[in-house]
């Protein structure tokens, strides 16, 4: 795409009521009359390149809305978990736009624009911890799977909602729209690990119609549009390496954050920017036996 279309299509999504828009994206989704969901199915998931072989159900009847297929079940066994039990998992199915070691606490977004760890999670505690450690940036096309799971064991700590712009979260956007994960509406989820904190990220955009988490339900939209967090007791919530964590109900992103010296240095034969993974898939070696 022409660097002149690029710029013109992130310009216009400025001035685009973009709430409003994914507000009722996220009524559609949801119709259960049978011959609308059934047809927004078939034919957006036919546009969009879905694998329908690996869903739990391909019949369109078995699904009350777009919505629930969208976020759909795989068959057992579609994502095996790398046996590695030292593999840091790619948390979701995607692209990943971006992966490195954080400089000076701000992670790069695309070639000439860099945003602060700071920013993207909302001035949480766990800032100190992570500057300096390292970043995966993964793309959910619609596509892809949408569940979002655990990459490695984790009790979860605490949750953020912030609110933020809609902007789309397409490559094109993501290349001229500065500093997009950490202005976009998302859902800041920090987790306890072996390595010390981690942090998973759920980012929002324009047409998400909402993000989930397993133990919070419906997090996005929220009805007051006002910075929210939640605190959680040790053992209160702990999750499996692999297990799943959250989902979006349409394309989005996932900003996953670790610390110094979790992750082994040699990255070189692993997934880098621009490869396409896969929930399950390693990303990279975690330190220890």
């Amino acid at each position: 795409m022409p660097s002149w279309l690029e710029k013109s299509l992130a310009a216009a999504q400025s001035v685009l009521p973009q709430h409003t828009l994914t507000a009722l994206v996220h009524r559609l989704m949801r119709m259960e009359t049978r011959w609308v969901k059934n047809a927004l199915i078939r034919q957006v998931g036919s546009l969009a390149g879905v694998d329908y072989d690996e869903a739990l159900s391909d019949n369109p009847d078995d699904y009350a809305s777009f919505n629930a297929f969208f976020t759909r079940e795989l068959k057992p066994g579609a994502r095996p978990l790398d046996p590695d039990p030292r593999a840091l998992l790619s948390p979701c199915d995607g692209t990943v736009s971006e992966r490195g070691a954080m400089n000076a606490g701000r992670l790069l977004q695309a070639k000439g624009h860099d945003y602060s760890l700071q920013a993207l999670l909302a001035d949480d505690p766990s800032c100190r911890e992570l500057r300096g450690g390292s970043f995966w940036t993964i793309y959910l096309s619609p596509k892809d799977y949408h569940r979002v799971h655990m990459p490695l064991d984790g009790e979860l700590r605490r949750m953020v909602y912030v609110p933020g712009r809609l902007y789309s979260v397409a490559p094109y956007t993501v290349r001229e729209v500065p500093g997009l994960f950490a202005i976009n509406e998302r859902v800041v989820c920090i987790f306890n690990t072996e390595f010390g904190p981690m942090a998973q990220v759920l980012v929002g955009a324009m047409l998400v119609a909402s993000m989930d988490t397993v133990w919070a339900g419906t997090v996005t939209p929220a009805k007051d549009r006002a910075t929210r967090r939640w605190s959680y007791a040790p053992g209160e919530v702990r999750l499996a390496r692999g297990e799943e964590m959250g989902r979006f109900n349409m394309g989005s992103t996932v900003v996953m954050a670790l610390p110094p010296g979790a992750i082994e240095p040699e990255l070189d034969a692993l997934p880098a920017a621009g490869d396409a993974v896969r929930m399950g898939q390693k990303l990279a070696g975690l330190v220890g036996e």
